[in-house]
This record gives C-alpha cells, structure tokens and sequence, in this order.
C-alpha cells in the first residue's frame, strides 16, 4: 500500500528542488522520498547513537553505531 501526501512549499524551497532534481537526474517524487529515508535513518542513527553513549563505559563512534545499524 502507498501513501500520497500533498505538501506546499516555500518558494525557496521549491526552487532548490527543482535545482536539486535537475542536478540528480531524478523525479520530484523519487528526490522527495530517498529525502525522508534519508532522514528517518539519520534519525534512528541518532537515537541509537543517543542511547548507547548513556549506557556505554566508553563513547562510541559515529562508525560503531553505522556498523550496529546497517
């Protein structure tokens, strides 16, 4: 099942987009969704990374918690 979302954007927005897409070679709707997995991994990343520094007796590296994540 797919999800449709409409959005509106600042007009400054939109034209980084478009740039963007030209510049990728990609649709808007393909940009827009490797832009969200993007973001929702560097999210995850972030809280994973978050609480292992609180647990951890030595602080781990962006690279360990790369390595546990993928």
């Amino acid at each position: 099942m797919e999800l449709t979302i409409t959005i509106t954007l600042p007009k400054e927005i939109e034209s980084a987009l478009e740039e963007a897409t030209r510049e990728e070679g990609l649709s808007q709707s393909e940009f827009i969704k490797k832009a969200i997995a993007d973001y929702l991994f560097i999210r995850k990343f972030r809280s994973l990374r978050d609480r292992l520094i609180g647990k951890a007796e030595k602080e781990y590296s962006d690279q360990d918690i790369f390595d546990a994540i993928s």
